[in-house]
């Protein structure tokens, strides 16, 4: 498996996950990614911005994700809880993994892979919202050592609920 940063040629098998993605939060009643988002230019933007990253296996793309080394605004201020720690962090936005790949940790990878990028610049904290009928999310969150923080509002006014995870150096 390789973990890289992706590419413009990507976008269209990136967005063929991200609609797999949007089919199983309608079939399961998740108002999660709905209403076009996220949309073409939002992941042209995070790979011109060099955010977006694709897992690939046997010539592939089979993940997505987009990583923020830069923090986020929405997380500025979080209700009904509190943040671990006020330092540095990086943000996890956007993963999804093809359907047929699932639930064979291919998402772990690529949580290790974004945890050695943070701590190659630094970063020994990643933070992330999901939607909170998200119940997959939350359980591969909480399986990987994140922990829950409290609630977020998105720019739109949408809530979501937060969590965080300390990274150190093995």
């Amino acid at each position: 498996m390789e973990f890289r940063q992706a590419v413009e040629k990507d976008i269209n098998d990136i967005m063929c996950i991200i609609r797999q993605a949007q089919n199983y939060f309608k079939k399961h009643g998740i108002d999660q990614w709905q209403n076009n988002y996220p949309t073409i230019e939002t992941i042209q933007k995070d790979i011109q911005n060099k955010n977006g990253y694709v897992l690939v296996e046997d010539n592939k793309i089979i993940g997505t994700v987009a990583l923020f080394l830069t923090g986020d605004k929405n997380y500025d201020v979080i209700y009904s809880g509190k943040w671990i720690t006020n330092e540095t962090y990086a943000t996890i936005h956007r993963i999804a993994i093809d359907s047929n790949y699932k639930g064979q940790g291919r998402s772990n990878f690529i949580l290790k892979q974004m945890e050695k990028k943070c701590l190659q610049n630094g970063i020994h904290s990643i933070k992330v919202d999901t939607h909170r009928e998200n119940e997959a999310m939350k359980k591969w969150l909480l399986k990987n050592g994140f922990q829950y923080c409290g609630v977020i509002y998105l720019e739109d006014q949408s809530e979501r609920i937060a969590f965080e995870k300390q990274i150190k150096l093995k």
